[in-house]
C-alpha cells in the first residue's frame, strides 16, 4: 500500500477533485494513513490560438504531469478518459467513475442572437478538444442539428471566453466555476447537461491503496453534500486572479453541483461511449474494455 499519493486537483480540474480536497482538509486521508498532495494541470503541447482539427491535438496535453510520472491519479470526462487511457504510454487505466457529476452549458454573449440550439447551425463554438466541453457539446447539439452543421473550434477556455465577448465566436461550452462567472456577467445559457467522468490511475495504485482513498473520499462526499457552499472557495481560487473577485460562493446555483459515491465503470458504458466516439472519428479502432479499464472500485468494495 502506498503512503503518499499525488493527485491533480488545482487549476481547471479543481471541481472534479473537490471531494479529495475536502477529504484532506477533514483529515480523512490521514485517518487512512495516506498523505495526499495536489498538483496543477500542465500543458505539454503548444497550440495555436484557434485550432480546427482535433486529430492534431494531443489528448493528454493538459494531463502531462501524470504521463511524466509526477501524478498518480486524475479525473476527467468519460470520453476523454477512454481516449487518454488508450493513448497513455505509462500504463494509465480507468479505475472507476469519478464522484463529481459535471455540469456543462453552452453560452453566448449578452444580447447575442444565439439564443437556442438551432441558432448555432454552422456557427463556431469554442471548446477544448478531447475534454468534456468538446464531447458534451457534440452530444448536446446532435439532437437539434445535423452533425455537419455543428462547428466546434479548439481554444483555451480563457481565450474562448474573450472571443465570445468580442463577437469573434458564437458561443462557448463552460463548466463550473466559469459557468457562474458567465451568468453573473449576463451570458445567455443556450443548453445545459450533466455527464459522468472517470479516474485514471497509474499501475502503482494498488487495490488496497485505492480502497483507502475511496473510503476517505466517500466521507468527504457526505460532508460536501451537507453544505456545498462552504467549499466553493476552492472553485473560486482556481480562477485567474483578475476573475476571482467577480463572483462569491453565494452566486453559485447549488443543484448544479452534484457529488455521488464513485461506482465501477461498466463494460456496457464503455461500449456505448467508445462506439459514439468512433462515429465522430475521435478515437481509433482496436480499443477494448480490457485495454483501457481496470475496475479497482470493484476490488476496493471488498475492503469498504
Amino acid at each position: 500500500m502506498l503512503r503518499s499519493v499525488v493527485s491533480e486537483g488545482r487549476g481547471v480540474s479543481t471541481v472534479f477533485a473537490l471531494p479529495w480536497l475536502v477529504a484532506r482538509d477533514c483529515g480523512f486521508f490521514e485517518e487512512e494513513g495516506i498523505k495526499v498532495e495536489f498538483r496543477e494541470n500542465r500543458q505539454r503541447q503548444e497550440l495555436p490560438l484557434t485550432s480546427i482539427d482535433p486529430k492534431q491535438v494531443d489528448s493528454i496535453r493538459t494531463h502531462s504531469p501524470f504521463e511524466d510520472g509526477e501524478v498518480n491519479i486524475y479525473r476527467a470526462c468519460e470520453w476523454g478518459q477512454i481516449r487518454r487511457a488508450f493513448d497513455s504510454r505509462r500504463g494509465g487505466k480507468v479505475i472507476g467513475k469519478r464522484s463529481s457529476v459535471a455540469v456543462m452549458a453552452i453560452v453566448s454573449a449578452p444580447g447575442s442572437r444565439y439564443t437556442y440550439p438551432q441558432t448555432l447551425r454552422n456557427a463556431p463554438i469554442s471548446v477544448s478538444y478531447h475534454n468534456g466541453n468538446h464531447y458534451a457539446t457534440l452530444q448536446m447539439l446532435e439532437g437539434f442539428l445535423q452533425r455537419s452543421e455543428i462547428e466546434v473550434i479548439g481554444q483555451h477556455h480563457v481565450d474562448g471566453y474573450k472571443a465570445v465577448q468580442n463577437g469573434e465566436v458564437a458561443a462557448i461550452a463552460l463548466t463550473e466555476p466559469w459557468l457562474t462567472v458567465a451568468e453573473k456577467q449576463g451570458f445567455q445559457k443556450i443548453i445545459e447537461t450533466h455527464y459522468s467522468g472517470s479516474e485514471i490511475a497509474g499501475p502503482e495504485i494498488d487495490d488496497e491503496t485505492y480502497a483507502a482513498l475511496r473510503r476517505a473520499e466517500i466521507k468527504a462526499i457526505h460532508v460536501i453534500n451537507k453544505d456545498r457552499r462552504k467549499w466553493l472557495h476552492y472553485l473560486i481560487e482556481a480562477l485567474p486572479e483578475d476573475v476571482r473577485g467577480t463572483i462569491t460562493p453565494d452566486d453559485f446555483y447549488l443543484p448544479r453541483l452534484r457529488f455521488v459515491e464513485p461506482e465501477p465503470y461498466t463494460r456496457d458504458e464503455f461500449e456505448r461511449a467508445y462506439a459514439w466516439m468512433q462515429s465522430w472519428d475521435l478515437i481509433a479502432g482496436g480499443a477494448s474494455y480490457d485495454d483501457v479499464v481496470d475496475n479497482r472500485i470493484a476490488a476496493s468494495e471488498l475492503r469498504i
